[in-house]
């Protein structure tokens, strides 16, 4: 009976979030339309340009006045807001009317802050979207971790770690493709500091991530010292890899540039994002993972061996995040400097909770993330009213959003950061 009242008060609070959220975004969609298109004394026309490179054209260019752009979008996330209310208020799930309400602010914002410029439109969604890799790897990373009941806070030691490799092999060899091959290798490695000493010596696994990401910056910092800087032909030169067109495919109007034009990281991420998603709901492995990670001695009573599900998942998220290391140096400009992951290894942890802890909420969060850096590039070049330090300050404010548990109810891992012992003692 109590546990009853428990998961009912439970609901009732969650529902009470939800409806917070529909008033927010009513006060949001107001604000909009106030700010965004009434109060603007000066409008001018805003140009959307849809065509990247050689891609099929659907429309070329679409221009509209800012204010009566402003008003449109404003309205159009009024009315996604109203239906998302009718959505609640029916017990229907109303995740779609959320998502045509960011549509429409977003829009309405970009028509404002855009006045009299010329917005790349699919250069706004492609540069996301590749921002946004690292961020989705080192989020995939810290899933597999959490999921198994390891606390990751050293994504970002694993993303700069695995980089740092990845620029040195691609130098010396001359060839981007060993630096991507041996990158996941690097980021096991690191990973296994991380399992030796948070599972089998039961290490505070929040100190030893933030150890071991001091460690990885030192000894990084440390040897871009010594030797990179030094002889930057030799050991900070590597090739990059090349963007790889799918035909047909990339040819596609919009999404073609943005998804099918793209490096093997970025095909890699799709093959573990589907991956991820499919063993983590629908095979053994998956449910191994689950339930080390909610309650290990129910796993322990069926013949699981709790702590090697954990070591050998914490070294699979080593060797996720490897990769994204790798996009920073072989996959991007081809050389290493010193902290250039610069904390996307911290937002990438807050896209995990961001997204409840599941590869779609982390992948969703983690594009929010990468869109709202590039669109800070964007309306840097466009010369918009907002300054540019502002913009900057978007996905940390996102971050602080996420962790602090405005997004809802948040619930990690029950087992998250408990060390296991046999027989059940902690």
């Amino acid at each position: 009976m109590e546990r009853v009242m428990k998961n009912q008060l439970a609901i009732s609070r969650e529902a009470k979030r939800q409806l917070n959220g529909i008033y927010a975004m009513g006060v949001a969609s107001i604000f909009s339309i106030v700010v965004f298109a009434y109060l603007p004394k000066v409008s001018g026309d805003v140009t959307f340009s849809f065509v990247l490179d050689k891609e099929w054209v659907l429309i070329q260019q679409w221009v509209i006045d800012s204010r009566v752009g402003a008003y449109s979008f404003s309205l159009l996330s009024i009315a996604f807001t109203l239906l998302a209310y009718f959505l609640f208020r029916q017990d229907k799930k109303h995740g779609g009317a959320i998502f045509g309400f960011a549509i429409g602010f977003f829009m309405a914002f970009l028509c404002w802050a855009s006045a009299g410029d010329f917005v790349p439109f699919t250069g706004l969604l492609q540069g996301g979207l590749i921002l946004a890799v690292p961020l989705i790897y080192g989020s995939l990373a810290g899933l597999v971790c959490e999921r198994s009941g390891v606390i990751n806070i050293a994504i970002e030691g694993q993303l700069l770690g695995s980089a740092f490799i990845a620029g040195i092999t691609g130098s010396l060899l001359k060839n981007a493709w060993y630096g991507l091959l041996i990158a996941p290798f690097a980021g096991a490695l690191i990973s296994l500091l991380l399992a030796v000493f948070a599972i089998k010596y039961r290490i505070d696994q929040v100190i030893l991530g933030f150890v071991i990401n001091v460690l990885i910056i030192g000894l990084t910092s440390f040897a871009a010292q010594r030797f990179l800087r030094e002889d930057a032909d030799k050991w900070n030169s590597s090739p990059i890899l090349q963007p790889i067109n799918i035909p047909i495919f990339s040819k596609l109007p919009i999404i073609g540039p943005m998804f099918f034009s793209q490096t093997i990281i970025i095909y890699l991420l799709y093959g573990i994002i589907v991956a991820t998603q499919i063993a983590l709901f629908k095979s053994k492995w998956g449910l191994r993972m689950r339930s080390v990670g909610e309650l290990p001695v129910a796993a322990e009573s069926v013949g699981i061996d709790v702590n090697k599900v954990r070591f050998r998942n914490v070294l699979i998220a080593g060797a996720i995040a490897g990769f994204g290391g790798a996009y920073f140096t072989v996959g991007s400009v081809g050389s290493f400097s010193r902290e250039m992951t610069a904390g996307m290894g911290f937002i990438a942890l807050a896209a995990l909770i961001f997204g409840r802890w599941t590869p779609i909420g982390a992948l969703s969060a983690a594009l929010v993330f990468g869109f709202a850096d590039q669109l800070r590039s964007v309306l840097s070049i466009a010369g918009t009213p907002i300054p540019s330090a502002f913009m900057m300050m978007v996905p940390y404010i996102a971050t602080i959003i996420a962790v602090s548990g405005f997004v809802g109810r948040v619930r990690a891992p029950a087992a998250d950061g408990i060390p296991y012992q046999r027989g059940g003692v902690h």
